[in-house]
C-alpha cells in the first residue's frame, strides 16, 4: 500500500487466505505490479478481473469471458510476434467452478490494448475478424510476465460494453452490480489454491 498508493489487502474468504490488489490501468502499469509480485512477493498465481468491451456480436451485457489468449496492440519490444496465453490449470479450475455454479462463460482470444479511446474505431474488425472477443488493456502483460517468471496467471472479465453499439453499454448503476459473477468465480477458485 506504501508502494505508488495502489492499494492492496488480505483477508479471509470462506477460510482461505486471499489477497485483493489494484493493478492500474494499462499494459505498463499492470505489468510493473505483477512482475513485483511475483518476483519480490513470491505470489504463485493472479487471477485478474475486470470489464471487457465485447467485439463478438453474440455477447451480451454482463456476459463473463474467460480470458485465453492475451493478444496485443502494444509494441512490447520483442522484434516478433509473442502470444501469449493463460495458465491451463487456472483456465480448468475457473471452468469447472463456474459449471458448478451453473454460471455460462466464453472461453477465448481477447485483445489488450494501449489506447482507451480510439480516432478509428474500425481497426476493432480487423480483430473481430480474428475471432478476438473483446477489448481490454492488460492481460497480454499478466500473460507475458506469468510467462516469463514461470508462474500462473488468468483473466477473467465481464463484458462492460459492446464496441460499435453505443445503445449496448452499462450504467454507472450496472458497473456496481453487474460484476458479481466475476468477482466470486475469482473468489471460489482462490480457495481451491
Amino acid at each position: 500500500n506504501q508502494t505508488r498508493g495502489m492499494l492492496g489487502y488480505t483477508g479471509n474468504y470462506q477460510g482461505k487466505r486471499v489477497s485483493v490488489m489494484g493493478h492500474g490501468m494499462g499494459i505498463p502499469s499492470i505489468g510493473i505490479y505483477t512482475y513485483e509480485l511475483f518476483s519480490f512477493y513470491d505470489v504463485e498465481n493472479i487471477i485478474r478481473i475486470g470489464s471487457i468491451g465485447g467485439l463478438d456480436a453474440s455477447l451480451n451485457l454482463g456476459d463473463v469471458i474467460l480470458a485465453q489468449g492475451g493478444s496485443t496492440d502494444s509494441q512490447y519490444g520483442l522484434g516478433g510476434t509473442f502470444a501469449p496465453i493463460c495458465d491451463y490449470g487456472l483456465l480448468k479450475l475457473a471452468d469447472q467452478t463456474a459449471e458448478k455454479k451453473g454460471l455460462p462463460v466464453r472461453v477465448g482470444n481477447v485483445l489488450a490494448s494501449d489506447m482507451f479511446y480510439r480516432a478509428n474505431p474500425e481497426v476493432f474488425d480487423k480483430w473481430r475478424a480474428m475471432g478476438i472477443l473483446g477489448v481490454e488493456m492488460e492481460c497480454s502483460a499478466l500473460y507475458m510476465n506469468a510467462a516469463y517468471l514461470h508462474k500462473k496467471a488468468l483473466g477473467i472479465l465481464t463484458v462492460s460494453d459492446i464496441i460499435g453499439d453505443d445503445s449496448r453499454a452499462m450504467t454507472a448503476e450496472e458497473r456496481q452490480t453487474m460484476l458479481t459473477n466475476m468477482i466470486t468465480l475469482a473468489l471460489d477458485m482462490a480457495k481451491e489454491l
